[in-house]
């Protein structure tokens, strides 16, 4: 049975109270600083500490295993203490009888609990798989926004609704679908998380759906062309330092860029130790740690820019960074639009005697940071144009996937997939020798019969065994090959009766001995029908 009372604590005298006699017992008198009010309490028997009563009631009980155990009611009414301890009694008597599923009850524990203790959980996972610091605190950050819009405190209180909610706070915004992508994943990612550690019984974001980025892309970035970089490397090359770094030091990084697809990130974590350039083909080792996938990568490099990049690195240590790059991030980006203006400026300035030529100039495209369609030229641009050049140069779209390292065939041709228009009336030219070649009327159409055109191909001893010797190629001779093996379903039973005329005759045409298996027979135009 289950017992309620009030625990009474032994505390020191409080400073400045004095000791007064109530109804023969000795007790302490002061005023307390919160209430502001004159507090009393007994002393003990040793008369230099009192004794103080909890305000709220304990309840003590035997739980299923036998075992004593005491939890605060946080009541302060006896009679709802007493409730409470009775509740609990009759829990630990259905534990005791089996009655109260452990995997359930554990789930609406787990429920209970605050989401910042949740959130702890979730932090040590991200950085147990080697997140970055940026992604883990934009992460938690995106969780406790949405969370706190919805005053959610428990995680049995996350629900769709509140999710939805704050997508249409953020459409009030302004925000892209690139921005309410990000914060669905994160959220989604951690319901996700606790839905398969059995901290709640099912997923409640599942049917939320995250918005497609490309429908709604508020800055597209633009290609470089092959003549804006032939510009852009002979002004680059011969202007002054800037932001650190000499103006070939910058030509090669932008170089590099466009030839491997390297992230600014990437380079700038790169280090002499992962060039390769004494190999037949040198290449970059990217190594996990600094890629975006975490996945090695190794982007192959040019002879002519093998050769720069090891006359760049000379002389440098192992462990030193292959470029001197910006610290800051925006920083890289800010460097490619000043130089890209010096360009665009030096080349405007060639046109200075012909007035026409120059208005032609300065109302085109080139060498704009954004082009008349708002599309952008960043650091980032130059990876893109990276993937758009091995297009250009006749790359297939799985080759493009490889060297942009991109995880889905889906992202390649929904990044470059306009500029491989054009190739399909090519594809369709490779289809047409082998229609030409197809079956005729009257031919066996079944599974045993193959009929072609000129000379069969060779297929394995059993397709060329008892093949006539003095196979003309030059005439239009029709092979029929008849694979007696294979004739064993009722529905080629035409075909079989076809295979053993076709043995008659080719007794008389051949002196090798007919094979069982499959025999090439050259017999004129037509070639047998089913009903011979």
């Amino acid at each position: 049975m289950a017992t309620v009372f009030k625990r009474t604590r032994s505390k020191p005298i409080p400073a400045g109270a004095e000791i007064v006699d109530l109804k023969g017992k000795p007790h302490a008198s002061w005023i307390c600083r919160k209430s502001k009010r004159k507090v009393r309490a007994p002393l003990d028997a040793s008369g230099k500490r009192i004794q103080v009563e909890d305000p709220y009631y304990t309840i003590e009980w035997t739980d299923h295993n036998g075992q004593p155990r005491k939890k605060s009611s946080r009541s302060r009414d006896k009679q709802t203490a007493q409730r409470i301890a009775n509740k609990l009694q009759e829990e630990c008597a259905q534990r005791r009888g089996k009655l109260v599923n452990p995997v359930q009850e554990r789930l609406t524990q787990q429920g209970q609990r605050f989401i910042e203790s949740h959130l702890v959980d979730f932090e040590a996972k991200m950085r147990a798989g080697d997140r970055d610091e940026q992604h883990v605190t934009t992460t938690l950050g995106y969780i406790r926004k949405i969370a706190a819009h919805n005053a959610w405190q428990m995680a049995a209180e996350i629900n769709s609704d509140g999710a939805h909610r704050y997508v249409g706070t953020l459409r009030e915004r302004g925000s892209s679908n690139r921005t309410v992508q990000a914060y669905l994943t994160a959220i989604k990612s951690f319901t996700k998380w606790l839905a398969q550690n059995h901290k709640l019984p099912f997923d409640p974001l599942a049917d939320v759906q995250k918005p497609t980025p490309r429908t709604d892309r508020r800055m597209e970035r633009r290609i470089l062309e092959h003549g804006e970089w032939d510009c852009l490397r002979n002004v680059v090359a011969e202007s002054a330092e800037s932001y650190g770094m000499s103006g070939v030091e910058r030509v090669l990084l932008y170089g590099v860029a466009v030839q491997t697809g390297l992230r600014a990130g990437e380079l700038r974590e790169m280090n002499r130790g992962h060039l390769y350039l004494d190999s037949d083909t040198p290449f970059i080792r990217a190594k996990a740690a600094i890629t975006k996938n975490s996945k090695d990568a190794r982007q192959f490099l040019s002879p002519d820019m093998a050769a720069a990049l090891a006359a760049h690195v000379e002389g440098k240590a192992p462990n030193a960074p292959v470029f001197n790059m910006p610290g800051q991030k925006g920083d890289v980006a800010a460097m490619l639009r000043t130089d890209v203006a010096k360009a665009r400026s030096a080349w405007l300035t060639t046109a200075a005697r012909d007035p026409d030529e120059r208005m032609r100039r300065e109302q085109s495209d080139f060498l704009q940071v954004r082009n008349h369609k708002g599309e952008v030229l960043d650091f980032h641009a130059l990876r893109h144009s990276c993937g758009a050049w091995y297009v250009e140069a006749g790359a297939s779209p799985k080759e493009v996937q490889t060297l942009m390292r991109h995880a889905t065939i889906t992202l390649t041709m929904d990044t470059y997939g306009h500029l491989f228009r054009g190739q399909e009336s090519e594809t369709v030219k490779k289809l047409r020798p082998l229609l030409a070649h197809g079956p005729t009327p009257g031919e066996p159409s079944g599974q045993c019969a193959k009929t072609r055109e000129g000379p069969p191909s060779p297929g394995g001893a059993a397709s060329n065994a008892g093949r006539p010797d003095d196979l003309e190629t030059s005439n239009p001779i029709r092979y029929n090959h008849f694979d007696v093996d294979r004739c064993c379903q009722p529905a080629c039973a035409a075909d079989r009766r076809s295979a053993r005329r076709v043995r008659e005759l080719a007794s008389s045409l051949t002196r090798n001995q007919v094979p069982r298996k499959g025999l090439w027979v050259r017999i004129p135009c037509p070639p047998l029908s089913h009903n011979a």
